[in-house]
């Protein structure tokens, strides 16, 4: 479902039938963290799940306030693997177990 500012997110849900107006982050929720709607602003989810779509991965958000972007709330997400049950360092790209590049990428 698309997010407020229009990126297509799997664990945002919307329901607006009949003037219902009740809006929550499935991820969020999952973890009992507060939510709202500005979060999906900056939130690097639905990047990290466009570019890695592995079943085996886990995400957890944290909601961080950073000096340099002037204390506003920004999410942070660390990934977990469960099928070499290792955090993954890079959550766009994985963990580089569960999908191998297939040997004609490999440099010899």
């Amino acid at each position: 479902m698309k997010t407020p500012y229009g990126t297509e997110c799997e664990y945002f849900y919307g329901d607006y039938l009949r003037g219902r107006n009740r809006e929550e982050c499935r991820l969020f929720a999952a973890t009992g963290q507060a939510w709202n709607t500005s979060l999906c602003r900056s939130c690097p989810v639905p990047e990290i799940r466009r570019a890695n779509a592995c079943q085996f991965i886990r995400l957890k958000p944290r909601v961080t306030r950073s000096l340099f972007s002037g204390f506003q709330r920004q999410v942070q997400v660390t990934a977990f693997c469960e099928k070499s049950r290792d955090v993954v360092k890079e959550p766009h790209i994985g963990c580089g177990q569960c999908h191998p590049l297939p040997p004609i990428f490999e440099i010899k």
